[in-house]
């Protein structure tokens, strides 16, 4: 389904949007309610990732499909490792065969667990025969995607004598893993970090639990965006959201502030308004280290405002969806923007012209198609395989047009 997104302005009189749990918080709490059945949960992600990683753990088939999921996957190559006297085999779209596991692997095999790679070393489909791991300490290096960390955190407790998990070097992604390790605390099991060592104590069950999800930050970020492009008194608000937050993408509230946008916390939602327009020769940098996922959205808003950037701390999206730094090059540069990229980074030139009618790849990836939207307050444009947003977002298209998006088919 490609859409096209006419040239539109914001309705302030509609402006109220309930966003879905999220879903970096959901997929989490649905592997520790498959460990501990007594968790509640109230207000999970309705994003196909949370829906896939729901399925995963409940069905007794051998083969599981994750598809795009690539937390799914991680997750799951964990929980089915210890999973005792039960043999899966782990497999997921053609992009998820070439996004790469070694490094969670090879912990999990010093670990004890029995798993073996059925096609290319190193890269999905696993075939993992479950077993008891009594085996309780690993190293990883530090700077490795927060996902293989917090994958070996949330089976911790369910390992024999617990873990201790040591990382080697400078950490990133740090809120994801104080995300799950919070999680693991607000169910009653022990942790602790200190300076690079991570341990979980291992515990077989908890009392009646219910887990409240909050709202999506990464969701909120195109509305960040749409924000910045809009005229100066444009107001949004969101619910629900909590003001301290256990998700590293939160930062927006503090990096939109350079676009002009404030936040307000109110009764568990935020109103963000454009309160001044910003610069046009103002410089934005920011090390994303923390907050990869928002990545797109701050380019593409950098992009739409004119602005030159140099956005860093970017190494983990090579292995997301796609290549991110290279699809935002590709695409950016369609709609006649200038960018350079390395290993970990993104610098944009300023751009005064925004070409209008541009097609944009989403490839395969819910942010690409989701972060490009905002334009549309600019300039006309279209948007390849719209429906990649169902990924993470799946009202998203209808929430734009309940605030005064034109879009179609």
């Amino acid at each position: 389904m490609n859409l096209k997104l006419e040239q539109s302005t914001i309705n302030n009189q509609q402006s109220k949007i309930q966003i879905s749990g999220s879903k970096s918080e959901s997929n989490r709490i649905l592997l520790l309610q498959a460990f501990y059945p007594k968790i509640e949960i109230e207000n999970l992600s309705n994003s196909d990732d949370s829906q896939v990683m729901s399925e995963a753990l409940t069905t007794s088939s051998h083969i599981i499909d994750v598809h795009h999921a690539g937390t799914a996957m991680r997750f799951l190559t964990a929980y089915f490792s210890i999973q005792n006297g039960r043999e899966v085999v782990l497999t997921g779209s053609d992009r998820m065969k070439e996004r790469p596991i070694k490094i969670l692997v090879d912990a999990l095999r010093t670990l004890g667990a029995d798993i073996r790679y059925m096609e290319s070393e190193g890269f999905p489909p696993l075939k993992i025969n479950g077993k008891s791991l009594t085996q309780n300490k690993v190293t990883l290096k530090a700077n490795v995607s927060s996902q293989y960390i917090s994958a070996l955190l949330l089976i911790a407790p369910k390992l024999e004598n617990g873990l201790e998990l040591t990382l080697e070097g400078k950490i990133t992604s740090v809120p994801y893993i104080h995300m799950t390790l919070s999680l693991l605390k607000e169910v009653g099991i022990e942790t602790s970090f200190i300076e690079n060592i991570i341990k979980v104590s291992p515990k077989s069950s908890i009392s009646n639990q219910k887990l409240i999800i909050e709202s999506d930050w990464s969701s909120s970020s195109y509305f960040y965006s749409i924000l910045a492009l809009s005229e100066v008194g444009t107001k949004i608000t969101l619910s629900s959201y909590k003001e301290h937050s256990l998700q590293g993408d939160s930062v927006l509230a503090k990096i939109y502030q350079q676009f002009g946008v404030t936040t307000t916390f109110f009764n568990n939602r935020i109103k963000i308004q454009k309160r001044a327009n910003i610069n046009q020769k103002t410089f934005i940098e920011i090390d994303l280290s923390n907050a990869p996922d928002i990545a797109q959205t701050i380019a593409v808003t950098c992009f739409a405002l004119g602005l030159e950037c140099y956005l860093k701390g970017l190494h983990t999206l090579k292995i997301k969806e796609t290549n991110r730094l290279l699809a935002l090059k590709i695409e950016i540069e369609k709609l006649g923007g200038e960018v350079s990229i390395t290993e970990d980074s993104l610098s944009l030139k300023a751009s005064k012209v925004i070409k209008s009618q541009v097609a944009i790849d989403t490839y395969n990836d819910h942010r690409m198609a989701m972060a490009f939207a905002p334009l549309a307050l600019r300039t006309s444009l279209i948007i390849n395989a719209a429906e990649v947003v169902s990924k993470s977002y799946p009202g998203f298209w209808t929430d734009l047009k309940n605030i005064g998006f034109q879009i179609s088919e």
